[in-house]
């Protein structure tokens, strides 16, 4: 028996050894393997950094010229990524107060005025959340032996926000110019010194466009059997021109529509989608309609790191539809003002101006506007946009005083850009409106938008079967509600206030 022990706890400790010899010999071949195989640097290196996209600044590169060797596309993009990945993990740095990642992108001298500086902004306990939106970069100098690259960075647009204590202190927007040499280590290209040369406030102000022919009667738009999917799988082009044509021959003259960040792509933004989105332009042109497009709709992420990827979103829709005929205005984003409690009021402010800035620099034609959810916000942000926006759902008795007031600080067009109260009646709302209340309340909003010569977009064409929980969440009495806000049934049939759907 006890030779029998002795034999088994030797088969088990000799079948031991074997795994683990087994185990080593595979991870050396893995590492082997890896290291001759283009290995992603996030995962080799130990930082932040990840192979998606999480820094896309606009970037020029003004002149390759050099001085000395001629340098090939792959070095260029190369050095072009790894300054780019510098100056993110330097963010975080200073965001977060920590290190990682700062050895991987500078070389040992010059990350030692990075240290010093996140050792002094903790013991102070200040943070910096700061972004770059564009950079400018000239070749100086790239040497014959291909490990050393000399740049200067002009005019780089700079946003910053100091807190000490998590208060705010600063808020600043910089053009600077960077003087910086970069060193090829492992592979990799590392700063070595990276010198700010200049830097003054950047104080320029976006452009206000002309909107003196406006006259918008319209009316924000969902096709009725795929509300907030309207560019998913069920699109149809054929859909939506029918719709246009009961819009047009109602007496309106625009619809709103809707772009979801996400649905979109993100940065990236998907061209099927895109393409979705100018066959429904296209619809709107050949119906006679002007169509307003909002940007960022179900986006709540205002942090400052995520701003380049918010830019080349916008920037990739913008450029793609502003040569339209279709095109009236950009609404940058959808009741913002809902953000303020829950992201930062500061922080949903910056976003705006900063998208505002973007897409006037990409479109310099069409107006531009905020779809604030009501009056009181409405005015902020007003000396930048062209267009002051507000929805208004509360007791119409009290709507024309909120327009004179609106009129008495500022004198920008208003648009009164979504409005509309629901004509359910049932067991989750017994006491709620009935198709004649609807109507009644569609005609006395006419009557108020007509004295004061309001400009309006109404909500919606059609009642809906399905509302996403992203609309209004899931209790029961809101989603039923939220379903018969149309002028239209679900049965397509004309409710009672499509009569009132526009004013004479």
């Amino acid at each position: 028996m006890v030779s029998l022990n002795k034999n088994i706890l030797r088969a088990a400790l000799l079948a031991s050894y074997i795994v683990i010899i087994a185990l080593i010999i595979f991870g050396v071949s893995a590492l082997y393997s890896y290291l001759n195989t283009g290995a992603d640097r996030s995962a080799m290196l130990h930082t932040e950094i990840k192979k998606i996209d999480q820094y896309l600044p606009k970037v020029h590169w003004q002149s390759t010229n050099n001085e000395g060797r001629p340098i090939d596309s792959e070095n260029l993009k190369a050095i072009q990524n790894d300054y780019l990945d510098a100056w993110y993990v330097r963010h975080v740095a200073y965001k977060t107060n920590t290190k990682n990642g700062i050895e991987d992108y500078f070389t040992d001298s010059a990350r030692e005025n990075i240290y010093q500086f996140i050792a002094l902004n903790s013991s102070k306990n200040i943070t910096v959340e700061s972004t770059t939106l564009s950079h400018n970069i000239t070749l100086e100098f790239f040497s014959e032996d291909g490990q050393l690259a000399v740049i200067t960075d002009r005019n780089v647009q700079e946003y910053k926000r100091v807190f000490q204590n998590k208060k705010q202190l600063l808020e600043t927007k910089e053009v600077s110019t960077y003087k910086v040499v970069l060193l090829l280590e492992d592979g990799f290209w590392r700063i070595r010194h990276f010198i700010k040369e200049t830097t003054n406030a950047d104080n320029a102000a976006p452009k206000s466009v002309s909107v003196s022919p406006l006259s918008i009667k319209g009316i924000n738009y969902y096709p009725q059997a795929n509300p907030w999917n309207m560019f998913g799988d069920s699109f149809s082009k054929d859909t939506i021109s029918k719709d246009f044509k009961i819009i047009k021959d109602a007496g309106l003259n625009s619809v709103r529509i809707f772009v979801q960040y996400d649905d979109f792509g993100k940065a990236n933004v998907n061209p099927e989608k895109l393409n979705k989105l100018q066959q429904t332009l296209d619809a709107a042109e050949e119906n006679k309609l002007k169509v307003v497009v909002t940007l960022f709709d179900f986006y709540g992420d205002y942090s400052v790191l995520n701003w380049t990827l918010n830019q080349r979103h916008a920037e990739t829709i913008v450029k793609a539809l502003k040569n339209h005929n279709a095109l009236l205005a950009w609404d940058i984003k959808n009741e913002p003002n809902l953000d303020f409690e829950s992201r930062g009021k500061d922080n949903v402010i910056a976003w705006l101006d900063n998208m505002i800035d973007l897409v006037k620099s990409v479109d310099s034609i069409h107006p531009v506007t905020i779809g604030w959810s009501n009056t009181k916000s409405a005015t902020i942000l007003k000396d930048d946009v062209d267009i002051v926006s507000f929805h208004y759902y509360e007791d119409l008795d009290n709507l024309d005083t909120e327009i004179k007031t609106l009129k008495s600080k500022t004198d920008k067009p208003l648009v009164l850009q979504e409005f509309g109260l629901s004509s359910y009646s049932g067991f989750w709302n017994p006491f709620g409106a009935s198709e004649e209340d609807q109507a009644n309340y569609h005609k006395k909003a006419q009557s108020i938008i007509a004295k004061n010569n309001l400009q309006f977009m109404s909500w919606t064409l059609y009642d809906f079967d399905k509302i996403p929980k992203e609309v209004v969440g899931r209790l029961p009495w809101l989603k039923n509600t939220q379903k018969q806000f149309g002028f239209i049934n679900k049965n397509n049939t004309k409710k009672l206030s499509f009569k009132y759907i526009s004013r004479e």
